[in-house]
């Protein structure tokens, strides 16, 4: 089974052509992290492999990746074969330690892990926009032999894969940048949408989390994992994230 969070589809599209190569299961961390009556146990056939794709946010997973993580039980655990994909604009800083250290105190052991390089989408911060066109295009195109050869490589079973950009200073940017990130970024406080609003509901339906309501414009609530697919979904682009995405860029995985 694979394991998936993504929010301007990314991720997702790498999860769904894993799982088809793989002949696995894809299941949606944010749906089961959002529905009360999950049980977050999950029986395991013969053979079967365990995958999470997800993508790096301030280097490092995502909170309810880790959180998920943190929550799930498995039947008929006998020494899978396990693996992560990590989805980053350029790095992943110590997104594989962190990963790798989470299932270690839950005393799993993954065989391979593996980093793509996508469009990039975090707008919140100065200096902070999407890639331009021909980036984009160039990220897309090579993403595609990038995951045929992590297919290969899941295909054969192989250990002891770790293929991944680290970039620099990852101490700083996973250990100090992301623990702010988390605790001052991960907000839908400063969300709201401006006059240009349509009440068109993209946004609501876009959340993962489910965290958004349209009234007579989109209402957040206070589950929110900083995603950005409701201000990268808007077609008038009236989502916006306080003054910080003014003038800024939208980018959505059309094949997701």
């Amino acid at each position: 089974m694979i394991f998936y969070f993504s929010g301007t589809g990314n991720s997702k599209w790498i999860a769904r052509e894993i799982s088809v190569v793989q002949h696995e299961r894809l299941i949606s961390i944010a749906d089961e992290m959002t529905n009360p009556d999950a049980a977050f146990q999950y029986r395991l056939t013969d053979n079967e492999m365990i995958g999470f794709v997800f993508p790096v946010y301030s280097w490092a997973p995502p909170a309810i990746v880790m959180d998920f993580i943190d929550k799930i039980r498995f039947e008929n655990f006998r020494n899978p074969y396990m693996f992560f994909v990590c989805t980053c604009g350029d790095e992943v800083g110590l997104t594989v330690d962190i990963i790798k250290k989470a299932a270690g105190k839950r005393g799993w052991s993954f065989n391979a892990g593996f980093s793509v390089i996508m469009p990039n989408n975090y707008v919140c911060l100065p200096g902070f926009d999407t890639d331009p066109k021909e980036l984009e295009e160039k990220k897309l195109s090579e993403a595609v032999p990038a995951v045929g050869h992590i297919n290969a490589l899941l295909t054969a079973r192989e250990s002891d894969v770790f293929e991944y950009r680290k970039g620099s200073w990852p101490c700083f940017k996973s250990r100090i940048i992301n623990p702010l990130f988390n605790k001052y970024q991960v907000t839908a406080k400063p969300f709201f949408a401006t006059d240009s609003c349509i009440s068109c509901g993209l946004c609501e339906k876009a959340c993962p989390v489910h965290n958004i309501r349209v009234v007579d414009k989109p209402v957040w609530g206070e589950f929110c994992t900083s995603c950005l697919a409701c201000y990268h979904v808007c077609p008038q682009q009236a989502v916006q994230y306080g003054k910080a995405t003014r003038n800024k860029h939208q980018y959505f995985n059309q094949h997701h």
